[in-house]
């Protein structure tokens, strides 16, 4: 019986060190697998030194809102959602009669101001008028020349009877001159004086005259600046018309796909009224919205690497081209205003625009499309 027993011992020894060697496969395992975290981690460290990446970005493009400049009932709209279109082709006809008219009225007004100040070549009623009232000035001065004149000679006239009346007076009293020829004399030098007071009067009345005339010349002449006014506001009236007349065609601004179109032929628009959006044809551009702590790192100019949601495993190059001025918070309508005592620290965040290289064939991009950008800044 001790034979088996002795054999048992025998066999005991050999299995001892399979618990030590287990342990030493975990120790390897468990360092190796710190060892490739380790790894990990300083590989993500140093490639975090030289990359900023974020998934807080989309694509941005021009968007224009189609409005019209006119008020109206529209005519027809010649395009449809989602269609190509190019700049200049018409997207919206409003009824033109009523400015039609409208223009029809500021040309009629136009020619009739030109009637009145008168045009190159064709003097108007108000050239005419002054025209008038010059040559009655004139007039009025030259018979005041001529009664001045006739008032020199009557005044020589009255001395010269004044002179005759005091030799007669003389000579009369010496009884060489009779009393009917001295009563002629004082007849006479009375007469010469009548007429220069009637002169006088004349001329004064005449004077009057010529101020009243010389008035009228500068009224007419303010007539014609009022008239040569309003040939400018009838031209500028003649403009207006024409513009809204030319208004009432919608027209593109650019080359473009419609969007959103809220508008058909048989509804009544106001000015200003938004009728549908043109999204420009062209590369759209991102906007990434760094955190603050990470835009120190980036620089206009650094390369990128963007990835597109609707098209995995497509990669887009681009580059750094400029800041926003402000955060995205300060655009909102609500801005957060930290003086007012509920305050809580957040990291804000700063568009970045990332301007795309290249769009590779078959690649087609839209305003608003998230993106995954990834900035190298070493």
């Amino acid at each position: 019986m001790a034979l088996p027993h002795e054999s048992n011992t025998m066999d005991t020894p050999p299995n001892k060190p399979a618990a030590p060697k287990k342990q030493r496969q975990t120790r390897l395992v468990f360092a190796a697998i710190t060892l490739l975290i380790v790894a990990a981690l300083a590989q993500r460290w140093w490639w975090n030194r030289s990359h900023v990446s974020t998934d807080n970005a989309q694509l941005e493009g021009r968007i224009v809102p189609i409005a019209a400049r006119v008020g109206g009932y529209v005519l027809s709209v010649p395009v449809a959602d989602n269609q190509a279109t190019k700049a200049g082709d018409l997207l919206v006809e409003i009824d033109p009669r009523d400015f039609t008219a409208r223009l029809s009225l500021a040309e009629a007004e136009y020619q009739e101001a030109l009637s009145s100040a008168g045009k190159e070549g064709q003097p108007g009623i108000a050239q005419a008028q002054i025209a008038a009232a010059q040559a009655n000035a004139a007039a009025a001065s030259s018979q005041t020349h001529s009664i001045e004149a006739q008032i020199v000679e009557a005044r020589a006239n009255v001395d010269k009877t004044q002179r005759d009346y005091v030799r007669a007076s003389d000579l009369a009293k010496q009884k060489m001159f009779s009393a009917a020829a001295l009563d002629a004399a004082e007849t006479a030098l009375k007469s010469a004086e009548a007429r220069v007071s009637a002169l006088e009067a004349q001329l004064r009345s005449t004077r009057e005259s010529a101020s009243a005339v010389n008035q009228q010349v500068g009224v007419s002449a303010a007539g014609l600046k009022a008239a040569q006014a309003k040939v400018v506001a009838a031209q500028a009236n003649v403009s207006l018309a024409r513009n809204q007349l030319a208004d009432t065609r919608v027209l593109s601004p650019a080359d473009g796909v419609i969007s959103k179109k809220a508008i058909e032929a048989g509804q009544m628009i106001q000015a200003g009224q938004t009728l549908m959006y043109l999204v420009q044809s062209e590369t759209p551009w991102v906007v990434a919205n760094l955190k603050e702590t990470e835009v120190e790192q980036v620089k206009p100019g650094q390369k990128v690497e963007i990835d597109i949601d609707a098209y995995p495993g497509v990669r887009l190059a681009g580059h750094v081209d400029s800041f926003s001025s402000a955060t995205g918070a300060r655009f909102t309508l609500l801005p957060p205003d930290n003086s007012t005592g509920n305050f809580t620290k957040v990291v804000q965040r700063i568009p970045v625009k990332i301007v795309i290289d290249e769009v590779p064939e078959g690649i087609a991009l839209s305003p608003g499309m998230s993106v995954n950008v990834v900035i190298a800044t070493r």
